[in-house]
């Protein structure tokens, strides 16, 4: 079966979009691969349909648990063998997903790159016939991204044990930086990457200066119809602005990684479904969420980088209709932005006496502590040696970076129960509802072992094999909790530390540049460019971050705020002859030039698009391919 009919037999398309089939082509055949494409623009196919074309089961590696599960349970529903691997299963779960693999029986693996180290999943691995490594948020590799995670750097490793296995890297943020470190982290034999325009042409970029941002942007929802979300940068204040918008009448709800799994999946679903108009979120929210209706995306707070903001604001009209980037701006959003510098990289001495009093924490003494794990309460840690919350936050996180210990911000613990009550009593001594004694009878046919001890669960295939919906099972399991017939531990996430080598003294603690100088210094050049974005008022907004991201020959949108405000000015007559004159000076050489040439002439920026249209449409001069010639040579340009 070739690529074309796969696409049309298990997706329903009958054609490849973009750089789809590209993409598919080069990894098909073997070939390592780099696809940048932004998002909504379909990387899910480039790795799902030369999977199905290929022998073997194709490793897919992701950060995001919740993308993993939605994926998998795509696949299954399309008839595609799928399974998942993540912290939190249950060794057995584990075990019986990676024997299924090495059996040949599913297609496609998904793999957290937490799980990539185990000693079970390397001793699976050498067993396994697998078709290729796709990578996906592959920027998460690069210590110049904005998103680094150490444990990506693990993928390495399995390359070494996999050395003919091609990989395919994927994702919608990365700078030009970035894609060469992206390749060379991933041991790439040559460098090959497939790049789609960035450009979003449906979605307008606003900046919005405000000293209210409560009413600016319930102004801006009673402006713009359809779903929205709110980004803002801490929990308390997902929760806050919620309730604001729920006290003027609009149906809204938050959302961060504090949550319970239940109630993520709860607000997600109604948000999905269009119960909630509006989801105020943290950064948790959104990646590999499946709405592509979204009209309106807006930032309550600066992102710290424009890979962040513009990854959050790509949310919106993922469908190509119209749709709504906006950014509140206040006077003091600058100061803030700045102190995040210093909140992220905090003093060296710092960091060694956060290392020092986790020590104490754990009452562990120096020569002690490899491979110790424990949950870990930041709030609780910060109160007991008074320390600043954000600050201890980053100076964990490079410690991870430094290689002294692990810091999962988000570690997911899969719900656990055991029943109370022995099993002659389960219906002597309750009155068990017909949906509670289904739930009873499931459990005690999918488990052993329950009346003992604490057993793991996955409350989704519960579902699977019972026929109880997701809502119903929760009530079900909570009603048996109050009743004591069993203890019912919800699945939650908490942080946790991990020490990757033994507690040596402080003044032995060395925080190195790679880790600190450098990353501080991308930091703050990422910060810098947040700023010019924002506080720009004559460039196109568009623009500005398709130039960031390596596009230099894009031209203003005309439908940003900036271009906008530009183009309600007229292009003054005078004016327009000096350019004419400019431009005809610099083709008096009687060849094509690339437009970025004009940029040269300093043309103002709120002119250049109205000078443009205007000799087009005299056809004085010609555009076309990102190159600009006297009209009477139209002919042998197009020849050359």
């Amino acid at each position: 079966m070739n690529y074309a009919e796969i696409l049309r037999e298990y997706f329903g398309y009958d054609s490849f979009r973009s750089i789809q089939e590209e993409i598919i082509r080069s990894i098909g055949s073997g070939r390592d691969t780099l696809g940048l494409m932004p998002t909504g623009g379909g990387k899910s196919i480039t790795f799902q349909v030369p999977a199905l074309a290929m022998p073997g089961v194709c490793i897919v590696v992701t950060p995001l648990i919740a993308l993993m599960k939605d994926q998998v349970n795509k696949l299954r529903e399309r008839g595609i063998k799928a399974t998942a691997i993540y912290s939190g299963m249950s060794r057995d779960r584990i075990m019986a997903a990676l024997d299924n693999c090495i059996l040949g029986d599913y297609k496609f693996l998904y793999v957290s790159p937490e799980r990539l180290s185990s000693e079970i999943f390397l001793n699976k691995l050498r067993r396994m016939e697998v078709s290729f490594i796709t990578v996906d948020e592959s920027h998460c590799i690069s210590q110049w991204g904005y998103d680094f995670r150490p444990s990506y750097l693990a993928i390495a490793n399995i390359r070494k044990r996999l050395p003919d296995i091609p990989v395919l890297a994927l994702t919608a943020t990365a700078t030009p930086e970035v894609v060469k470190d992206i390749q060379q982290k991933l041991g790439f034999r040559a460098e090959n990457v497939f790049r789609m325009s960035f450009e979003r042409k449906n979605l307008n970029y606003i900046v919005r200066p405000t000293d209210n941002k409560d009413a600016e942007m319930l102004h801006i929802l009673s402006h713009v119809e359809g779903s929205a979300i709110v980004y803002v940068r801490n929990r308390d204040k997902t929760r806050e602005i919620a309730k604001m918008l729920v006290e003027h009448g609009v149906s809204a709800s938050f959302y961060h990684a504090g949550l319970d799994t239940h109630d993520k999946d709860k607000r997600q679903l109604q948000w999905t479904q269009g119960i909630l108009r509006v989801i105020v979120a943290t950064n948790a929210f959104g990646m590999g969420i499946d709405k592509s209706d979204v009209r309106l995306v807006i930032h309550y707070e600066m992102p710290d980088s424009l890979e962040a903001y513009y990854q959050e604001a790509g949310r919106a009209g993922r469908d190509r209709l119209t749709a709504y980037a906006v950014l509140l701006y206040s006077p003091d959003d600058k100061r803030k932005l700045s102190r995040r510098i210093s909140d992220n990289f905090p003093d060296k001495e710092f960091i060694c006496n956060v290392y020092e009093r986790l020590g104490y924490y754990y009452q562990m003494a120096v020569g002690d502590g490899l491979g110790c794990h424990y949950d870990f309460d930041l709030n609780m840690f910060c109160r007991a040696y008074h320390l600043p919350l954000i600050q201890t936050e980053s100076a964990l996180r490079l410690l991870a970076g430094a290689g002294y210990i692990h810091y999962e911000e988000e570690e997911e613990h899969t719900s656990r129960l055991r029943f109370i009550v022995q099993r002659d009593e389960l219906y002597c001594r309750y009155d068990i509802s017909d949906t509670s004694d289904q739930v009873i009878r499931t459990l005690l046919r999918l488990y052993s072992g329950v009346f003992s001890d604490y057993v793991f669960i996955d409350e989704k295939y519960i579902c699977d094999m019972s026929g109880i919906a997701l809502e119903s099972l929760y009530e079900s399991l909570l009603g048996l909790n109050r009743a004591r017939v069993i203890h019912y531990i919800p699945r939650r996430t908490c942080p946790s530390v991990t020490f990757a080598q033994k507690r040596i003294d402080i003044s032995r603690v060395i925080i190195p540049p790679s880790v600190y100088e450098e990353r501080k210094e991308k930091y703050a050049l990422r910060i810098e460019a947040m700023k010019e974005y924002v506080l720009s008022d004559r460039q196109c907004r568009s623009r500005m971050l398709l130039r960031y991201f390596g596009e230099w020959d894009a031209l203003p949108c005309q439908q940003c705020d900036n271009c906008r405000a530009q183009r309600s000015a007229p292009l003054p007559e005078t004016a327009y002859h000096a350019y004419l004159d400019m431009v005809a000076n610099l083709l008096s050489d009687g060849k094509a030039h690339p437009v970025e040439e004009l940029y040269t002439l300093q043309i103002p920026l709120e002119h250049l698009r109205l000078f443009l249209t205007r000799i087009v449409n005299e056809e004085a001069f010609m555009l076309y391919d990102g190159m600009i010639a006297q009209k009477h040579l139209s002919e042998s340009c197009k020849r050359n």
